[in-house]
């Protein structure tokens, strides 16, 4: 699912090469940290947030067939 995320996140900014995932592995949950150009951020999260939103629909969608769930956050 990393290497998914990192491929959409790349597709969406100026700068590909700033940006960075984090996966946390937990029992139950798998948190992906998203780090990307300051000048990015905004592209990432998109208008009123649909964008982010969209991620965690989907990447949620793609955990639970496994029995996780999925946490995408943006961090600044």
């Amino acid at each position: 699912m990393k290497i998914l995320l990192t491929s959409i996140i790349k597709a969406l900014v100026d700068t590909p090469s700033a940006v960075k995932i984090s996966q946390i592995q937990g029992a139950k949950s798998t948190i992906f940290e998203i780090r990307c150009d300051d000048r990015d951020v905004g592209k990432v999260i998109g208008k009123s947030g649909k964008t982010v939103g969209a991620l965690r629909t989907l990447f949620n969608s793609i955990a639970s067939k496994g029995g996780l769930k999925a946490v995408v956050e943006v961090v600044d």
